[in-house]
């Protein structure tokens, strides 16, 4: 027997496969349904939504193969944040889908501290035919970007479309390349496999050292060198919370700018005078390939560096230029 899913309006019944025989209900009930976040699955189990072998379940409760699992998923609700005119550049819009360019500083979704100014307010705002998933209306965020991390980022209009772009980002179909500029000399073709999860002693920031860590990989496809610091291109397989920022400060190499895991450094190198102008972490979501849901055909867009990393970048190589002409 292998996992299988039964569809109707109002609930899907799900069968246990050898694969994920003992592990937890929410993790099956994930691997199952990529178009529902976890903490969407563990709120419906906590519900009573989810119905299986046993009277009590919880999100915890280990699976065993064969067994048979019934999911109720309400219909949507109306979205809570409201719509907002926010600056939002859209790079290219049908039916099925949005690629906009997000910048720095803008929350993707509202929270403590955030209820405003996100980019799902700016959403709401700039495109009425958003996807209703998991019980509430949410406006089709598929994947996220750091507040200080600006760059490329799709995001679906109808149910189907959520559903296929989610299953491509968990079974990692989606080319995502990044721009980072960061401290010392990183050489193109370093791969850093280091899972990452919740920092044993600030919950604030992640670690390659948690217990409870979830695989990931990056590697390092281009570099140009400066005095001090390199210009690399990223690619990344998984998308872990703060994943490129981890694991560049890992292996000694943190993001330029980044306060949180070490790149932001008050005194520096003459050469490197303008990083200090940064008010964010140098780093930029620069291209994007998908398979478009709607049609099969694979789609690419890219993002150049915006006005304030492309200043500081041409900062840097023109004093280093002059370095060199006069030496």
């Amino acid at each position: 027997m292998v996992d299988r899913v039964i569809r109707d309006e109002a609930s899907r019944q799900m069968a246990v496969g050898p694969e994920h025989d003992g592990s937890r209900l929410d993790n099956f009930l994930t691997a199952l349904l990529p178009e529902l976040s976890r903490s969407q699955l563990q709120r419906l189990i906590k519900d009573s939504r989810v119905q299986g072998p046993g009277t009590i379940l919880r999100a915890s409760t280990a699976v065993r193969a064969g067994q048979v699992y019934t999911i109720d998923i309400p219909p949507p609700t109306t979205a809570g944040p409201e719509a907002e005119v926010l600056a939002l550049p859209i790079l290219y819009e049908d039916s099925h889908l949005v690629v906009l360019d997000k910048p720095a500083g803008m929350v993707v979704h509202p929270a403590a501290g955030h209820s405003s100014g996100t980019l799902v307010n700016a959403l709401l705002h700039h495109v009425k035919d958003l996807s209703g998933i998991g019980g509430e209306l949410r406006p089709g965020i598929v994947h996220r970007l750091d507040r200080g991390t600006s760059g490329l980022m799709v995001v679906a209009k109808n149910d189907h479309a959520h559903q296929e772009l989610s299953r491509q980002f968990a079974d990692r179909e989606v080319d995502k390349e990044y721009i980072a500029l960061v401290w010392g000399v990183v050489q193109a073709g370093r791969r850093i496999d280091a899972s990452i999860g919740r920092d044993p002693t600030n919950r604030q920031k992640m670690s390659t050292r948690a217990r409870r860590a979830r695989h990931a990989v990056t590697r390092i496809t281009k570099a140009r060198h400066f005095k001090g610091v390199s210009l690399a291109h990223i690619a990344i397989a998984t998308g872990r919370t703060h994943q490129i920022r981890v694991h560049l400060s890992a292996i000694g190499h943190p993001v330029v700018g980044d306060a949180t895991y070490g790149g932001a450094h008050r005194r520096t190198l003459p050469n490197l005078r303008a990083v200090l102008r940064l008010e964010r972490p140098f780093l930029h979501a620069a291209r994007l390939a998908f398979t478009h849901p709607a049609d099969g055909r694979r789609v690419e867009f890219e993002s150049p560096l915006p006005p304030d990393l492309q200043a500081v970048l041409n900062d840097i190589a023109e004093r280093e230029q002059r370095d060199d002409q006069e030496q």
